[in-house]
């Protein structure tokens, strides 16, 4: 199971600072998850310039020139957001039974943890 999935609101903890210019503080929801290559695209963060070749669409209008979208970051350099207290957090995993239709299943849920300071 994921740590973090697509959805989640997410803090970026490392790299430079906003007042450096860089992303860490940043919040952001997950746009796409890279499973393969370990990374997340996370919204408003990693902003970077794309130049694209002129072209033409079908109907006729001009394509292309300088485009900025978010790349991809380290699933390492971003951390879950707990919901009640808006701060970066760890995630767990507990094992919880539910019933449905009359049967049992046990599945596994991921939780937000609490940190020392927190409690």
């Amino acid at each position: 199971m994921a740590n973090i999935k697509k959805g989640d609101l997410v803090q970026v903890i490392s790299g430079r600072t906003q007042a450096r210019g860089g992303d860490r503080g940043k919040q952001g929801r997950v746009i796409d998850v890279l499973v393969e290559k370990n990374r997340v695209v996370v919204e408003g963060v990693n902003f970077v310039t794309k130049h694209v070749r002129v072209g033409q669409t079908q109907r006729g209008s001009k394509t292309g020139g300088i485009e900025t979208h978010e790349a991809p970051v380290h699933v390492s350099n971003v951390a879950l957001v707990d919901p009640e207290s808006k701060k970066p957090t760890r995630v767990g995993f507990r094992t919880e039974t539910i019933e449905k239709d009359g049967k049992r299943k046990t599945i596994r849920v991921r939780y937000a943890k609490k940190s020392g300071k927190d409690l």
